[in-house]
């Protein structure tokens, strides 16, 4: 089987205005790969390769240049024979370019389950087993904030991921305080997600009024690289920390160890296109396996393409806590799929047939 490529881009449009302590978006510029073997062109595999600008190590302005440049120079090879073959063959072309080497992996491993949006062979793609999900809330006025809040709960997710950082921070207590005032911490889990908007100084205060309130974990609470500050937060024991954005750009397995060695966090960030495709958070996970870290798997704003196969990669562990997959519904022009959100869980649905890529 002889490969060929196509590059789609397609540009995601947010139902509002997303934000983050690094900004807001409105859209969002992602490229879908195709890859199928030159005699049977009808069989396609679809990956997604789907850059953050200000986050992801390879995002550039040259990004869709680049990406055909370097799929053109691996036409014509032999579709790998497996799943270790396939990640060692995205890597062998991407290793710098983690969001490229995530949406090559992806549209290969679907070649090779032939073609239909099959990733891993998984009963999650079967519709018999569905992925527990937190209710994200996205940063905006107190009013947005508080009625994003309602509509989750009222949809039925028991785990609320608010992002803080952005807006007044005593503001940002009092809605979670509204919450608990209405739901215990054995009714509803809440988390917070910082992406490094605590200033070192200020972090303890914080994450101890935070703490008060009976939060899960804090993503990220201050930016990366500032190990004395990020170790002693970990160390504190006064709110569990999940790395984020820390773990981007830490590539070999002895980085990777150290990192959790010096740190010692409570949890673990795994987002695909940010650390290296599904082969980098295998071995994040087999890393911590043997540690008190635990994990989940997030989506970085991808359509269902990238969202279904990090879905389908995370159904592998039949994981027991909320993961960050609940994104799907957050564009006005996604792909249409099986993918559905119920009561706080994603599942796939498969009577439903995928939209065009």
């Amino acid at each position: 089987m002889k490969l060929c490529f196509e590059v789609v881009p397609h540009l995601l449009r947010f139902r509002f205005e997303a934000g983050t302590s690094r900004g807001t978006f409105s859209e969002k510029k992602t490229y879908f790969i195709k890859a199928c073997d030159a005699a049977c062109p009808s069989v396609v595999g679809v990956g997604e390769a789907s850059p953050l600008k200000g986050l992801s190590p390879d995002y550039s302005t040259g990004y869709e240049q680049q990406l055909r440049q370097l799929l053109s120079k691996v036409e014509g090879s032999e579709l790998p024979g497996n799943e270790t073959e396939v990640m060692d063959f995205a890597q062998s072309i991407f290793a710098d370019k983690p969001s490229m080497r995530f949406g090559l992996e992806t549209a290969l491993l679907d070649l090779l389950h032939g073609g239909i949006r099959k990733i891993f062979n998984t009963e999650f793609f079967r519709g018999r087993y569905n992925i527990p999900i937190n209710g994200l809330v996205w940063m905006g006025d107190a009013a947005f904030m508080e009625s994003q809040i309602e509509e989750k709960l009222k949809d039925g997710f028991n785990t609320i991921k608010m992002k803080v950082g952005a807006i007044d921070f005593d503001r940002e207590l009092s809605l979670l305080e509204g919450i608990r005032c209405h739901y215990s911490a054995d009714e509803v889990i809440l988390r917070v997600d910082a992406n490094g908007a605590f200033h070192p100084n200020e972090a303890i205060e914080k994450i101890t009024q935070l703490a008060a309130l009976d939060i899960h974990s804090i993503e990220q609470p201050i930016r990366p690289r500032q190990t004395k500050a990020m170790k002693t937060l970990c160390e504190s024991g006064i709110l569990p920390v999940a790395l984020d954005e820390e773990l981007i750009g830490i590539q070999s397995i002895k980085e990777k160890k150290a990192l959790i060695s010096t740190l010692k966090p409570q949890f673990l960030i795994l987002k695909p296109a940010l650390l290296g495709g599904f082969k980098a958070c295998r071995e994040w996970i087999e890393i911590v396996a043997e540690q008190k870290t635990g994990w989940w798997l997030t989506s970085m704003l991808e359509s269902n393409i990238g969202l279904n196969a990090i879905a389908q990669f995370t159904a592998q562990y039949y994981p027991e806590i909320a993961q960050g997959l609940g994104t799907g519904q957050l564009f006005h022009n996604n792909v249409s799929s099986p993918l559905e959100i119920r009561k706080g869980s994603l599942s796939y649905n498969p009577f439903l047939d995928w939209g065009t890529q």
